[in-house]
């Protein structure tokens, strides 16, 4: 196993660090403060004002090349001119004027702390995601943040693996790593409706379920009115009940995710409602920094292998964003393989990526959307994804993969998971049914640190794990299967039902 090595800090950023400390000690002692006002008195970075962030077409971004087109941040605008997507683009040059020594000690100095917006995973990292927002406009539940889970027994026991960890993203206030991406997005929604009175008069979304809770939620805190479009029927009932409980205006639609996406995107054409799904490319930079906070776990040591579910797939973009970053400002010096993961019923990336036998290269001359199917893995079940451009770069850019998990596959990787500690939800069966057959195969060596994305909390589908466990699942021998025991109140009936368990 890799030993985790406490990072050694040079003056320059000790001193970074004393002084954010003794910043966060004179708020924290300030009797009965204001912590937003706390945040607009606070001395920015001395070169702060030289950040900035604005809208340019993805295009550029993959050939290197700006065309000059760009918009503000401040814009309600999802397109490039020519239909293309937008990313947001960072002036790295000036974020380069401080060296990765300042900016790993800052990041650090960061975490746990209750200094408003810093103490958010997300926000910590403020500088590097809506540089120009006021502290002020954010809204934050302190998002972020999340273990990474070492999993030490599952990795000997069903892989032969010593370094295989888990972050766990769903370890977070909606129960999935979508808060990550939405506090950005209502945050940039909530000062473009200071600044442009009634030009946004509600902000709407397409969702399998995670996105829907987090828009709701983080709709509610900024009392901002959301509106959501949900598939019927294809959702669990936790991840329902949230947006109804925070108040949003709920759209049970006799459709799958595609048609939802379809009609979210013509409301949002015609009217002042604001488009909250991942084709904004807002919720990405909040995704990113879950990359970060990987790395800064490690204690800037880089994995080998981050494996990630994909459905929409901006999530392995937003990986990647995150760890390119690391690497061009000198954080770290390379960035992790990744592998997309998709569950075999909605698995339009993986099939382009057999037909190119197992290539990234030419990839995008096979690939075609496919109509997905029911899925145990409901959050990706999606045939038309809308970032497959920039899952595509940040792949072979990463010298990536793409494998697939049937049903039967990732609900048995779950389950066996959950046998050592952990509590999937499918999605992450998807994924570690993925490193399953890439141990398999030796792809992933028994040595390679690895790091499995867990995107949801495994209570918000308590329904697809009842179903395993009860055997009650059509086709699907369900071999973890671990039903309760009847048993009447006898102590004799007891100590049997214990002694066949456990052969006493």
């Amino acid at each position: 196993m890799k030993t985790l090595q406490q990072p050694t800090l040079r003056s320059g950023a000790r001193q970074a660090v004393r002084c954010s400390r003794n910043v966060q000690r004179v708020f924290a002692t300030a009797a009965h403060a204001d912590i937003r006002r706390e945040a607009m008195l606070r001395v920015p970075l001395e070169k702060a004002h030289t950040f900035n962030a604005k809208f340019v077409p993805f295009a550029d971004i993959q050939t290197g090349t700006m065309s000059g087109e760009s918009y503000s941040l401040d814009d309600v605008v999802y397109r490039s001119r020519d239909g293309g997507l937008l990313d947001v683009h960072h002036d790295m040059k000036a974020l380069a004027q401080y060296g990765p020594e300042y900016w790993r000690a800052l990041f650090d100095a960061r975490i746990g702390t209750t200094a408003w917006p810093f103490g958010s995973g997300v926000w910590s990292k403020k500088e590097w995601v809506l540089p120009g927002l006021s502290d002020d406009d954010i809204v934050s539940m302190f998002e972020g943040n999340s273990n990474l889970f070492w999993a030490e027994r599952f990795g000997k026991e069903a892989l032969g693996m010593t370094d295989l960890w888990v972050k766990q993203c769903g370890n977070s206030h909606t129960g999935s790593f979508k808060d990550l991406g939405m506090t950005v997005l209502v945050s940039q929604v909530n000062r473009i409706r200071k600044l442009k009175p009634g030009s946004i008069t509600a902000v709407g979304c397409a969702s399998t379920g995670d996105t829907s809770a987090a828009l709701s939620a983080y709709c509610a805190a900024a009392g901002i009115p959301s509106i959501v479009f949900l598939p019927a029927d294809k959702i669990s009932l936790a991840q329902l009940v949230q947006p109804i409980a925070n108040g949003a205006l709920v759209l049970s639609i006799d459709t799958d995710f595609d048609g939802c996406m379809r009609l979210i995107k013509q409301v949002t054409a015609e009217t002042p409602i604001y488009l909250a799904n991942s084709m904004n490319s807002l919720r990405l930079e909040g995704q990113k920094t879950a990359a970060i906070e990987i790395l800064q776990q490690f204690d800037w040591q880089v994995p080998d292998w981050v494996i990630i579910p994909g459905g929409n797939l901006g999530n392995i973009y937003a990986f990647y964003k995150g760890f390119k970053m690391c690497k061009d400002l000198g954080l770290v010096d390379r960035i992790p393989r990744l592998v997309c993961a998709q569950a075999q019923n909605a698995n339009p990336l993986y099939q382009a990526f057999h037909k190119a036998n197992g290539s990234m290269a030419n990839i995008k001359e096979g690939y075609a959307a496919v109509k997905a199917k029911t899925t145990f893995a409901s959050a990706i079940q999606i045939g038309d994804p809308v970032s497959i451009d920039r899952a595509i770069m940040a792949l072979q850019d990463a010298n990536g993969i793409v494998e697939e998990a049937s049903e039967e596959e990732l609900m048995d990787a779950a389950a066996r998971a959950d046998r050592t500690g952990m509590f999937n939800c499918p999605h992450t069966g998807v994924a570690l049914a993925a490193l399953l057959k890439l141990r398999e195969r030796n792809v992933i060596g028994p040595n390679d640190r690895t790091v499995v994305v867990s995107t949801a909390h495994g209570l918000k589908f308590a329904q697809s794990k009842v179903a395993y466990h009860s055997q009650s699942v059509p086709g699907m021998t369900c071999q973890f299967a671990n039903p309760p025991v009847q048993v009447k109140e006898d102590l004799g009936a007891v100590m049997d039902a214990i002694k066949t368990k456990f052969s006493l």
